[in-house]
């Protein structure tokens, strides 16, 4: 079964650290480009960080610095790596990939991340 897990949100402070954490099972994940989206309350699911198969990595402009996102073939897992936290990180951060052959697209469940002092 085609399935991300996410985990390791939760309640972090301002300037805070939290590392989130995306399983997969299903799919060949070692060939797959692995992408982090979050969805702020009423706004847009929108894209964060990315890593291709072989590790290259694409940060959104605004967080280069604060995320930094890697995987671990050997795992099956990619990871959200997040520092200096700002209320404005607040969201649900969902791990994504499109399958190879059929393009499909994928979505974890989502983990809820809070900045709050």
């Amino acid at each position: 079964q085609v399935q991300l897990v996410e985990s390791g949100g939760g309640l972090a402070r301002p300037g805070g650290s939290l590392t989130l954490s995306c399983v997969a099972a299903g799919f060949a994940f070692s060939r797959a480009r692995m992408n982090w989206y979050r969805q702020a309350p009423g706004k847009e699911r929108v894209w964060v960080a990315s890593i291709t198969d072989i590790g290259n990595t694409i940060t959104y402009v605004d967080r280069v610095g604060r995320f930094e996102v890697s995987r671990d073939n050997a795992k099956n897992t990619v990871y959200l790596e997040m520092n200096d936290l700002k209320p404005d990180d607040t969201a649900v951060y969902y791990c994504h990939t499109r399958l190879e052959i059929t393009n499909e697209e994928v979505w974890g469940q989502g983990t809820q991340v809070t900045v709050s002092s």
